[in-house]
């Protein structure tokens, strides 16, 4: 029976997919779980494997090349005897569509899970619906960390969903502690990663394409980050938002920075601790609108924009933010940002913020506005910290360092006491007390 390898969806706005490299080659043999192909969704380039074994027999979009979500990329044989027909097929470009079941399947949102694609491809064959190989069904992140870890996969019981084997359950086997996970329900596009490889991905990554040289007169098509990037900024319009500002001395925080940034600090994972530690005693501000309510996140999630060396951004998670010490968030800062750079983020790792920072004060801006993004209450703009003559409290002049921030909030939940109360309290951290961000 020849099958077809679907374009699947790995983010709930992703429409078309680009193949980034082939794990596999035509003639190659297929087994149940293992990494075919490296697909580009909107933020990061992600494993997708097969859910049957098999012969790949023929490649229907080669690497560089663009589907629909949901058509045909290649053709999987169960036996020799069929590659030489779906050569032919793909040849004629007969490999259609995929069936609407299928083409769900193979979606990264949470209700599409392993066994529902198993379900969707294997129901017409009358076989289990449910079958499922021997093998632990494990995520690219969790495989990497069991190496790192030296953890022993078998026998290791998974918390994810159907017993995948998450990250989590590695640190546990290890253990450490878990890093706090992003909550059930928020009100962000949640978008869970695709169904787990057993086979590791080649151990040289697909290289990032280089950006494209800007000619004068000429038009260049948008990349699939920047195209996310445009839907998500069209659709903050919809939103009614104000935005607040305040400017706070950062002496004290500086200081305690120099301390501490031969210990791998960065100043990012301490002004996201600071904001974590003054949401959780501003729940609404952490929190977003929904049609039926407020959505109040049971977890403080802080991302970060970071802009991508080929265009468009990219907004990392420090997940559980106010729980983590300041040295294990920053250690999470670092390695979130090294694998947005090589597109290796999982979807949970940019998607599931429940607040934003946007600095860029390292570029020497002292203030701007940010743009809410779509699901959030609220982004922080912060700007560059600069020596300013200012009044001291003896009515004498001095010069201390000061930095501008911006808040834009939406409206429709937060309000501008709320707001103004959200940004004294985190002036007041900032200023009076930042040696309680290293406890």
């Amino acid at each position: 029976m020849i099958r077809e390898v679907f374009m699947p969806a790995l983010s709930s706005t992703m429409t078309e997919g680009k193949i980034v490299s082939w794990v596999k080659s035509p003639g190659d043999k297929v087994e149940r779980g293992e990494t075919v192909v490296i697909v580009e969704s909107d933020k990061a380039d992600m494993d997708v494997e097969s859910f049957h074994e098999g012969i790949l027999a023929a490649i229907v979009v080669e690497a560089g090349g663009v589907a629909p979500v949901g058509n045909a990329i290649a053709l999987l044989a169960e036996t020799e005897a069929e590659i030489e027909e779906a050569k032919q097929r793909a040849a004629s470009g007969t490999a259609g569509g995929a069936e609407p079941a299928a083409a769900a399947a193979y979606s990264a949102e949470p209700a599409a899970t392993m066994a529902a694609a198993v379900a969707a491809e294997t129901g017409q064959n009358g076989s289990s619906a449910t079958a499922r190989s021997d093998r632990p069904i494990v995520s690219p992140r969790a495989r990497k960390l069991a190496k790192e870890l030296k953890v022993d996969l078998s026998g290791l019981q998974g918390s994810g969903p159907h017993g995948r084997i998450v990250a989590e359950d590695i640190e546990r086997a290890a253990g450490k502690t878990p890093a706090p996970a992003a909550p059930a329900a928020t009100p962000a596009p949640a978008v869970a990663a695709p169904a787990p490889a057993p086979a590791p991905r080649p151990a040289v990554a697909a290289p990032a394409p280089a950006p494209v040289p800007a000619v004068p007169g000429q038009v260049v098509a948008l990349n699939t980050l920047q195209q996310a990037v445009v839907r998500n900024m069209v659709a903050s319009l919809a939103v009614p938002t104000f935005r607040v500002g305040y400017t706070i001395t950062t002496d004290n925080l500086d200081a305690l920075y120099k301390q501490i940034k031969s210990k791998g600090v960065t100043m990012t994972a301490l002004l996201a601790k600071a904001v974590a530690v003054t949401l959780k005693k501003h729940p609404i501000v952490n929190a977003a609108y929904t049609e039926q309510g407020i959505q109040y996140n049971g977890s403080i999630n802080v991302a970060v924009a970071v802009a991508m060396e080929d265009g468009g951004l990219i907004t990392p998670v420090l997940r559980g933010a106010d729980q983590l010490d300041i040295y294990s968030l920053s250690r999470s800062w670092q390695d979130l940002v090294a694998r947005s750079r090589s597109k290796q983020l999982q979807p949970e790792e940019y998607n599931s913020g429940t607040f934003t920072l946007s600095n860029l004060g390292m570029f020497g801006v002292d203030r701007f506005d940010a743009i809410l993004p779509p699901g959030q209450g609220g982004i922080l703009a912060i700007g560059a910290a600069r020596p300013t003559v200012v009044a001291t409290a003896d009515g004498m002049m001095g010069v201390k360092r000061q930095m501008q921030v911006n808040l834009t909030a939406d409206h429709r939940i937060i309000y501008g006491a709320d707001g103004a109360a959200f940004l004294k309290d985190l002036a007041n951290l900032i200023e009076n007390d930042p040696q309680s961000l290293t406890l």
